[in-house]
């Protein structure tokens, strides 16, 4: 296990957050993040190992609960107990924010992810058909003759 340090990120770190999320297929835009950076209701954590960001965690505060909108861990340090360091970062931000439940979503093919998010104490709550369009090139929206993928909708007690 990597021991990461979480923190609130600002403005200041947008270049690193944009970095790392550029590792993935289909990026949040840097418009997205300053956002998010910015936002009163929104809560950017990041992780970081020897100086590097390895990991975020986007949360959104709503009037009753809270909402993970995205997490993310450099490719290189997956499978090291970031995700969880960093989805019990999101828990305690949510339950300053006396939020009643921590919602989220996740692609229903993304087997990794839902483990982690079973383990960390998240249930299925439900389902929305066809939600995500198919991954493939960003340029040319996946393949034609590829099926939309469900999300699956978890929650838990914060």
């Amino acid at each position: 296990m990597v021991e990461a340090a979480i923190r609130r990120l600002g403005v200041a770190d947008l270049s690193r957050l944009v970095a790392l999320e550029h590792e993935q297929p289909h990026p949040w835009s840097i418009g997205q993040l300053e956002v998010a950076l910015a936002a009163a209701d929104c809560c950017v954590l990041g992780a970081e190992h020897e100086d590097a960001l390895v990991g975020h965690a986007i949360l959104m505060r709503l009037p009753f609960e809270a909402e993970l909108q995205a997490v993310l861990v450099a490719s290189a340090m997956r499978r090291h107990g970031l995700g969880v360091q960093l989805l019990e970062a999101v828990r305690v931000q949510a339950r300053r924010w006396d939020s009643e439940r921590l919602l989220l979503e996740v692609r229903a093919g993304n087997a990794a992810a839902i483990a982690l998010y079973r383990r960390c104490g998240f249930d299925e709550d439900g389902r929305r058909r066809g939600y995500y369009p198919p991954l493939g090139p960003v340029s040319g929206g996946g393949d034609a003759g590829a099926k939309r993928e469900d999300a699956i909708l978890m929650s838990r007690r914060p």
